[in-house]
């Protein structure tokens, strides 16, 4: 898939959701859609993860000093 914005790529994903719950598409459309929307969500999930990977965690250690640390390093210590 081209490279998308992640709002873009959520937009794209709810409209499809929405055409896929009116039940109005044949078969052959359904399944385009939901491949599309497969593809979408992976997308955004993979968007998610980068940037949750970028946050990091202003904390104390132990000597009472402060430092950066990954969010889910930091999470785990509270």
């Amino acid at each position: 898939m081209a490279e998308i914005k992640f709002e873009d790529a959520l937009k794209k994903l709810e409209k499809i959701v929405d055409d896929l719950e009116r039940g109005d598409l044949s078969l052959d459309e359904a399944l385009k859609k939901y491949q599309e929307g497969i593809e979408l969500s992976r997308t955004c999930a993979q968007r998610l993860e980068n940037a949750k990977k970028k946050i990091e965690v202003l904390s104390k250690n132990k000597k009472g000093e402060f430092e950066l640390k990954p969010l889910d390093e930091g999470a785990q210590e509270e």
